[in-house]
């Protein structure tokens, strides 16, 4: 059973139920160390795609590789097999 902190309550609306765990705290943004709200403005990404890429592609082929010699592997075992005969 999970408890829902959040009760849905339609529009893109949630109401705060007793699971929440304490009151909701609101701040003018710009005060209190809390930060600004600027409207229209793009957030940037903090991913480096083709770093990301190149991660990917690594990953992959030491994937193929590993896969490749669980392969061999199971082949000269199945040929050993084979010779006992």
């Amino acid at each position: 059973m999970t408890v829902e902190a959040l009760l849905k309550a339609g529009n893109n609306l949630y109401v705060m139920t007793g699971a929440a765990g304490g009151l909701a705290t609101t701040t003018v943004p710009g005060t209190s160390g809390v930060g600004t709200i600027q409207s229209g403005a793009l957030e940037n990404s903090n991913v480096d795609l083709a770093n990301e890429m190149a991660n990917l592609i690594t990953a992959q082929r030491a994937f193929e590789a590993n896969s490749k010699i669980i392969t061999t592997s199971d082949e000269m075992l199945q040929t050993m097999v084979n010779l006992k005969r």
